[in-house]
């Protein structure tokens, strides 16, 4: 008997004396994720979420991901577990991961919700601004045991980010019509990321206050706000086609002043360090507008 009271005693006093703390970080839903190590075997439920896990110095510790995850080009090279929209449940299980990533806005509340009835440890994310982005790779790191790496990429992101904010700081205020789509025309609001990035640039969201996170709107309301500026994204690294059709109103001042821009989907729609290339991007179109 004394020899078990000893042997539990034991086992309650190594993780102090070993320093093997249990990691705990809080989530988008505010819920505390606990691990008793980091992680090593990885599901990312997002595209962008597989690449800030690689920026946080961990993707080799993922063991799958879901369509579209492209960047970095390893990460086209992992196993899929369906699309951001529609999650093979039974695949992911059969992984085995100690860790599942998911988004909340993306993937929905139910998917984590039904990984974690399926015993799994789930962290959601929702990233709404640029310091977000920086965050989670930092937790990331934490998550996966590779604070270091991540620490370092988020530091030199950061001091990136400040000389952007100084470098606009004041520039006079240009009305920016963001359009994601053309076929319904839609947009985002000011709690989405983007418009993160185009009040970093100096800029306003001309419908920032729209009720939904990606609102549809329709050509009356654009000339209705006539903004300075209109930025399309389309779905890849070419000017999508369907921004001429804004030629045929001529009376919006965008139109009128040529400011008619595009920057690839990529870097400034995915949640990732990249956004930044695409800050740069934007900011320097708006500083065409202010100068025309």
């Amino acid at each position: 008997m004394k020899k078990v009271l000893l042997f539990i005693l034991f086992c309650i006093l190594l993780p102090a004396a070993t320093g093997a703390a249990p990691i705990e970080v809080s989530d988008a839903r505010g819920k505390v994720i606990r691990l008793q190590e980091p992680a090593s075997r990885i599901v990312a439920l997002a595209p962008h979420i597989v690449e800030n896990a690689y920026s946080a110095g961990a993707g080799d510790k993922l063991v799958a991901a879901v369509s579209y995850s492209d960047y970095p080009p390893e990460a086209a090279e992992l196993p899929q577990v369906g699309s951001y929209k529609l999650v093979n449940y039974e695949t992911v299980l059969a992984l085995k991961p100690d860790l599942v990533l998911a988004w909340s806005s993306g993937n929905g509340p139910e998917v984590a919700r039904q990984l974690e009835r399926l015993g799994l440890t789930v962290y959601v994310d929702e990233l709404r601004s640029l310091e977000d982005i920086v965050g989670e790779v930092r937790t990331f790191g934490l998550l996966a045991g590779t604070s270091e790496v991540a620490n370092q990429r988020g530091d030199q992101w950061l001091a990136r980010l400040r000389e952007l904010k100084q470098q606009y700081r004041g520039a006079a205020p240009v009305s920016v019509f963001y359009q994601v789509w053309n076929d319904p025309l839609q947009t985002l609001n000011g709690e989405h990321l983007v418009s993160d990035v185009i009040r970093l640039c100096g800029g306003r969201n001309a419908f920032a206050d729209a009720v939904s996170l990606a609102p549809k709107v329709n050509i009356e309301s654009v000339l209705a706000r006539n903004p300075d500026a209109i930025v399309a994204s389309g779905m890849g690294e070419q000017r999508p086609e369907w921004l001429g059709d804004w030629l045929e109103y001529p009376a919006l001042t965008a139109v009128r002043e040529k400011n008619l821009f595009f920057v690839p989907p990529d870097i400034i729609q995915r949640h990732t360090m990249r956004i930044l290339d695409g800050a740069e991007m934007l900011c320097e179109q708006l500083q065409r507008v202010r100068h025309r």
